[in-house]
């Protein structure tokens, strides 16, 4: 067997051997950080009385904030009618001001 065959042997079994060195490494990172992530899940679902009791209270207070956000809301519109029909009003007096005035200008 010539030398350059021996040598391009060699070096197919050394790429075959790097190959699948790093393939089974991946396949165990990845084998590693499934069950790394099924026991994070596992730990999380055994939560204690307290920790649901917590998140009921939780859930019941983001209800009640929402509640009250939507009555702020509705107060700020008010407020906003308030103003708007104000200023209506005051252009109201001040016409009606004008008017008196005209009236009596004109010897009414």
């Amino acid at each position: 067997m010539p030398m350059r065959n021996l040598i391009g042997l060699i070096m197919a079994i050394g790429i075959g051997i790097f190959a699948y060195s790093d393939l089974t490494q991946r396949l165990t990172e990845l084998e590693t950080a499934r069950q790394l992530m099924e026991a994070d899940l596992l730990k999380k679902a055994e939560q204690t009385p307290v920790d649901q009791e917590q998140y009921m209270l939780l859930e019941f207070i983001a209800g009640q904030f929402e509640v009250m956000e939507t009555e702020v809301q509705s107060i700020e519109s008010n407020n906003i009618n308030i103003d708007f029909l104000q200023t209506q009003v005051e252009k109201l007096q001040k016409d009606v001001e004008q008017l008196k005035d005209k009236v009596r200008y004109n010897g009414g």
